[in-house]
């Protein structure tokens, strides 16, 4: 069982920043893939950013160039700065791990409100 735990969302005013921070149970966590999605009032979860144990990134093309996922295996921690915030950005935003082993498990976060508004 993997638990997370998301911390650093808020109210921003458009242009501004926020670095969002997942911590991670689990003594595997170098070999997770960890992601971050959203998910808007009456939208579907998208993904956002996503890195994998290799340190390879893809970023939804919204947010490219504004968000930079990067990890820290020896904290257990993810973290995802977002830069130039629109209020487009505004959603709930989830932390997600996944990794192999036999078969895939997939483990969510509780989500963090991030409203970007004036």
């Amino acid at each position: 069982q993997v638990q997370l735990v998301e911390s650093g969302g808020g109210l921003v005013q458009p242009g501004g920043s926020l670095r969002l921070s997942c911590a991670a149970s689990g003594s595997i966590f170098s070999t997770y893939t960890m992601g971050w999605y959203r998910q808007a009032p009456e939208k579907q979860r998208e993904l956002v950013a996503a890195i994998t144990s290799g340190l390879s990134t893809n970023y939804a093309e919204s947010v490219k160039e504004r968000f930079t996922i990067a990890r820290d295996n020896a904290k257990n921690m993810v973290y995802l700065q977002m830069n130039s915030l629109k209020p487009e950005d505004t959603a709930v935003y989830y932390c997600n791990a996944r990794y192999y082993s036999g078969s895939w498990f997939n483990y969510w976060g509780q989500g963090t409100q991030v409203a970007v508004s004036s």
